[in-house]
């Protein structure tokens, strides 16, 4: 059933891809970690002849769209989530609330691999990071994990106290004071924390309904 599921949303994915206008890849510069991610895989088809791909996807845009391009030439782009169909499966794109969370290539023979940030993106600086200290990297995540849980249990009586004051909620639920209060800067101030430790759980393409439920529903 799930697998069924799964399908069609796929194949909804799918119908939203659109052709592209053949332009050349640019190449990914310094300056271009605060404007657009990069990823790459190099697939091998039946005929064992190996296909560069290439995804860029724009940071601070009103509607998040993702570009796919062969050998360097722009063949296709979808808004997000996307699927883009490739040789012998699909390359998957899943965005949350601080960019993409969750890119791979899915195949129904060998199974799902990993799309790479390209080594010159803040991503890639952040793998870089997780290969070359992986102490200090699994102490970072670990971080970020409890501040995010943290911020949930901490932020989620306030916010069912503010739904409770909405009249109708008021008048046919009831009401719910909240145990913890917190002033204004501090509640700034967690948030901050909250959209640090996901731009960390982002960049590492990590992703957990319970984990990440600050950055992708409370933040929006």
């Amino acid at each position: 059933m799930l697998r069924f599921i799964r399908r069609r949303k796929r194949r909804l994915k799918m119908k939203k891809v659109k052709e592209g206008d053949g332009h050349t890849l640019k190449e990914y510069r310094l300056w271009n970690i605060f404007s657009r991610s990069l990823f790459h895989i190099e697939i091998t088809n039946d005929k064992n002849e190996k296909t560069n791909y290439a995804i860029s996807c724009k940071y601070f845009v009103e509607e998040p769209r993702a570009d796919l391009y062969r050998n360097g030439r722009h063949i296709a782009y979808s808004k997000l989530p996307a699927a883009f169909p490739v040789e012998n499966g699909v390359i998957e794109i899943v965005n949350g609330g601080y960019g993409i969370n969750r890119i791979h290539y899915d195949t129904d023979k060998e199974g799902t691999f990993s799309v790479y940030p390209d080594k010159r993106s803040i991503r890639g600086l952040r793998m870089w990071l997780h290969k070359r200290f992986p102490r200090i990297s699994s102490l970072i995540g670990m971080i970020a994990i409890v501040i995010l849980l943290t911020s949930i249990a901490l932020s989620l009586p306030q916010l069912i106290e503010k739904i409770t004051e909405i009249p109708w909620v008021t008048e046919n639920i009831g009401t719910f004071v909240s145990p913890i209060t917190f002033s204004l800067q501090i509640n700034i101030w967690m948030w901050v924390a909250g959209a640090v430790a996901g731009v960390e759980r982002t960049l590492m393409l990590r992703n957990h309904w319970l984990i990440d439920m600050e950055t992708s529903y409370w933040d929006s």
